[in-house]
């Protein structure tokens, strides 16, 4: 490189782009020039809140999994770690068979491990099916198969339908019947990898290990005492980063001296010359961006297959009864109680959800709206949606109130569908990028749509990156090393 510091361009503004930047940054120093390009006007991608009666709420992703080590280790080194909140300890609901449950205990994602946990959410003919799996036979597992595809086989359609439709589709905006168990539920494949005869069997063996006892367990979840939505922009000020959002991405080539980016921007076409590029971006601009310098890559990205959501959050007026509920999911099947489909596919009654959130000037909810393949809600306009949604609260919370304000936040094509083979298309996309030097790739379009495994893709992005950076400093005389 000549002895001049190194250039990376980011592109994508979203939490998985300003993570790599951050992450960069705090690997080549001060001097290296790190630019990001974000197509929007703000930086954050899915992350996003707003101000709703004077609370500020996430009308985004909304939380990450504590479980993982990635967000908390990141919020720590970003000085955020005395702002990390967790839930109440308020449980959620599932509504199965036209009737609201107490979410059951013991499933991972609603594949039971202790049958009579779930008995009610079941007909007779549920749990009778529930009941005959040991009359299946072995369990023959090949690697992979659709959720609903293996649960329906093995355990029934209510249990596909009631139990792990409804929370599959509070994840993915997807349908059990499309997601890949191996990229959607990792701990049960693993299980049925080291030869769990049974379905049933596996989801005992892939359960996290109870807390020791005298211990309270450790909280599944996190988020940002002032909103997640603050992590991006975090982020971005730690990465030291030269921002510009409003910039289309229109094309990406191999030049001389490393990379030529081109951006559609507000004054026009602008070049932007790199030693690395990272693309931190949903699986469509990969494709297109990929098409001429990674085409195999390009080919894989495009079978990746994208769900579309809403969110509609409604600030009511302090002392509504809002219930004891944190939440309530609902299957894709499921009627209202006058036969209409629910408008909805969860509610998250954020107020109970999350203490930090009751104050005096309001209470707050969360309706999510939209499913792959389904965007009939999607297709009304915003007055239409809330009205759609206070309709379904009404029956569903018996929330009946005039809310203070609400908002509209429309995320298309926000969620990746991870199919049967998710995983190979994921090492096809990043084998053929590892073979173009100085190029990586991030995001949820990856290995897995959460705020922690997006952080470890940047993670993951950014040190192919340095690694490409070193060996071509070791290549050029006198060149300084990087890293």
């Amino acid at each position: 490189m000549d002895g001049r510091a190194p250039r990376v361009v980011v592109v994508g503004g979203g939490v998985s782009g300003l993570a790599a930047a951050h992450r960069l940054r705090t690997r080549l120093g001060d001097d290296a020039a790190i630019t990001v390009l974000e197509a929007s006007r703000v930086l954050g991608g899915k992350l996003a809140a707003v101000d709703l009666a004077g609370v500020r709420v996430d009308v985004g992703a909304e939380a990450f999994l504590a479980r993982r080590p990635e967000a908390v280790a990141r919020l720590t080194e970003l000085g955020l770690a005395d702002d990390v909140v967790h839930p109440s300890a308020a449980s959620s609901a599932i509504r199965a068979g036209g009737a609201t449950h107490a979410m059951p205990r013991r499933t991972v994602m609603g594949v039971p491990a202790d049958p009579p946990a779930v008995a009610d959410l079941l007909s007779p003919a549920g749990r009778a099916a529930l009941a005959a799996e040991d009359t299946h036979g072995p369990l023959h597992w090949d690697g992979d198969d659709t959720v609903g595809g293996l649960v329906r086989a093995r355990l029934g359609d209510e249990v596909t339908d009631r139990l792990v439709d409804p929370l599959l589709g509070g994840v993915y905006s997807g349908r059990a019947d499309a997601l890949g168990v191996r990229a959607t539920v990792p701990a049960l494949a693993a299980a049925l990898d080291h030869g769990a005869p049974s379905l049933l069997g596996a989801a005992a063996q892939a359960l996290p290990a109870a807390p020791v006892e005298g211990t309270a367990p450790a909280p599944v979840f996190g988020t940002l005492r002032t909103g997640l939505a603050d992590l991006p922009a975090a982020l971005a000020v730690a990465a030291r980063a030269e921002v510009r959002v409003a910039r289309t991405v229109t094309g990406l080539a191999r030049a001389p001296e490393g990379w030529r980016v081109t951006a559609s921007g507000p004054a026009g076409e602008e070049l932007h010359e790199a030693d690395a590029v990272v693309l931190a971006v949903p699986a469509p601009g990969l494709r297109r961006l990929l098409a001429d310098v990674a085409p195999a890559a390009a080919r894989a990205a495009a079978g990746i297959e994208l769900a579309s959501s809403a969110v509609v959050a409604l600030a009511v007026p302090p002392g509504t009864d809002l219930g004891a509920r944190s939440g309530v999911l609902l299957g894709s099947g499921e009627r209202r109680p006058d036969g209409r489909p629910w408008t909805i596919k969860a509610v998250t009654v954020s107020s109970v959800k999350w203490p930090h959130l009751v104050t005096d000037d309001a209470l707050v909810l969360r309706a999510s709206v939209g499913r792959f393949g389904d965007t009939r809600a999607l297709d009304l306009d915003d007055e239409e949606l809330v009205t759609a949604v206070r309709d379904d609260l009404a029956p569903l919370l018996g929330l009946r109130v005039e809310p203070l304000e609400t908002v509209v936040a429309r995320w298309g094509g926000g969620l990746p569908q991870y199919g049967v083979g998710h995983g190979g298309t994921v090492a096809a996309i990043e084998d053929a990028v590892a073979a173009v030097p100085g190029l990586a790739v991030a995001g949820a379009a990856l290995h897995g749509v959460g705020v922690p495994a997006c952080l470890a893709t940047a993670d993951a992005a950014a040190e192919q990156v340095l690694a490409h950076l070193r060996a071509r400093s070791g290549s050029e005389r006198g060149a300084p090393s990087v890293g």
